[in-house]
């Protein structure tokens, strides 16, 4: 017995051998082995080409990002500079309204604003940029710390007070305004756009022609109305167009309705009221507005820096028409 368990079967050892040969190039092995596997399907559209933004898909030259925390209340209505930002957040914070977050870097405006404070949330939010600059007019002093160890270039009145200026037309806080230039001038260490995972194109098929959709917070309301003469969406805040000092009406290409877990942070501001923190890693739903039509779609998040893909129900990435885009961080369902 012990003889029948050691002995292999000739058929055994040469087929070992000729696949040993096979390997070093020099015989061909009868066993083909098992069939090629197709290729999977990607889910990833390429990056965006070289000599485009990776925020708008427009022509644009590398340059440094600038990230503006913007006044949103009623008061601080029109805005200044918010139509030549490549890409604006919407954001919860306390009391159920909302403030924006403006991203340049294809286009400066002469001036952006009125300026206000900084959040948790734009931490993590950020960190798909890179080294940005984060334009803002303060914060609580409990989360100074956590705005100083992250990779962010901090602008302030205290750290560039020659990128600021206060308007007399308005009373403060709502008239604080930046000179986008001198911001970058005082944080030369600021990485330039890059990948964060947006993609632009064709229009994908499919979809459900509207010509309004509406967002609503707490104490907040945002409309997007589709205008075939601008090929763009009208923007409506509380039930009034919204509209730049220095631009018109506001009218970005793309919205995107990006449905995200809004919850208590861990600050509050100097009334109590806590603020609330958009949670932009994981994944979930999204509305995305583009062309006249409404898609749905998935975003993904795996990490802060990953980078966030929105696709199809299916997987397909989608993509955005090229121009300014919104992204809008509505409340989970």
């Amino acid at each position: 017995m012990t003889g029948e368990r050691g002995a292999r079967r000739p058929g055994r050892v040469l087929t070992a051998l000729l696949c040993a040969l096979t390997a070093a190039g020099l015989y061909g092995c009868s066993d083909p082995g098992p069939p090629p596997q197709p290729r999977p399907t990607p889910t990833t559209a390429p990056a965006t080409p070289t000599g485009l933004s990776p925020f708008t898909g427009l022509p644009a030259k590398p340059a440094p990002v600038l990230t503006v925390k913007i006044d949103n209340v009623p008061a601080a209505r029109p805005h200044t500079g918010l139509g030549a930002a490549d890409l604006v957040y919407v954001e919860q914070v306390e009391g159920g309204v909302t403030r924006l977050l403006a991203v340049y870097s294809s286009h400066l405006p002469d001036l952006t604003g009125p300026v206000r404070s900084a959040r948790e949330s734009d931490i993590a939010l950020l960190a798909d940029y890179g080294r940005p600059v984060l334009a803002y007019s303060g914060a609580q002093s409990a989360l100074t710390p956590l705005l100083r160890a992250a990779p962010l270039d901090l602008v302030t009145e205290t750290t560039a007070p020659r990128a600021f200026l206060r308007s007399p037309d308005r009373p403060a806080p709502h008239n604080l305004y930046l000179r986008p230039d001198r911001a970058l001038a005082a944080a030369p260490r600021a990485d330039d756009a890059r990948d964060i995972g947006l993609r632009f194109g064709p229009a994908p098929p499919g979809g459900t022609p509207v010509t309004t959709s509406t967002v609503r917070y707490p104490a907040a309301r945002y409309a997007f109305t589709w205008s075939a003469a601008d090929h763009a969406w009208r923007v409506a805040m509380d039930g009034r167009e919204a509209r730049a000092t220095d631009t018109g009406p506001l009218a970005p290409k793309t919205v995107v309705v990006q449905h995200v877990t809004i919850r208590p942070s861990r600050f509050h501001d100097r009334f109590g009221s806590v603020s609330p923190y958009s949670e932009t890693v994981g994944s979930g739903t999204a509305l995305v507005l583009r062309d006249g039509r409404a898609h749905e779609a998935r975003w993904s998040r795996p990490s802060a820096g990953s980078g966030t893909t929105f696709t199809t129900p299916a997987g397909a990435p989608l993509p955005f028409a090229p121009g300014q885009t919104w992204i809008v961080l509505a409340p989970r369902a």
